[in-house]
């Protein structure tokens, strides 16, 4: 399989599975939605994916970063609740979006 070929594929796997979760939510069963996207499956994928690309270590490497960066996407996720009726969606989304951002710039300075 050439490079394009897989890099499409992993393509069509992520936006199958954002899809899914879009059209769920749309249909008012958000449990299921959240449950389809933050189900391992991508996670799955994609470290089986780098494992296979790439080796152990970098499988490793990803794996542990992914735990780094749980705080960043809770702080995300609770503001989001929180200021959806707050604020409104769009500066709820862009104030998670932003904290987000700084949690992780925070999280990298500190692991230097």
């Amino acid at each position: 399989m050439s490079e394009l070929a897989k890099y499409g594929l992993y393509f069509v796997l992520g936006g199958l599975l954002v899809t899914l979760s879009t059209y769920l939510g749309a249909q008012g069963r958000g449990f299921l939605a959240a449950f389809v996207s933050t189900f391992p499956a991508i996670t799955g994928v994609t470290i089986v994916l780098i494992y296979l690309n790439g080796g152990n270590e970098p499988a490793e490497i990803y794996a542990k970063h992914l735990l780094w960066l749980v705080p960043a996407w809770l702080v995300y996720v609770g503001f989001l609740i929180l200021g959806i009726q707050r604020l409104g969606f769009w500066p709820a989304m862009a104030g998670s979006l932003t904290l987000y951002m700084c949690c992780v710039w925070l999280l990298k300075l500190a692991l230097r």
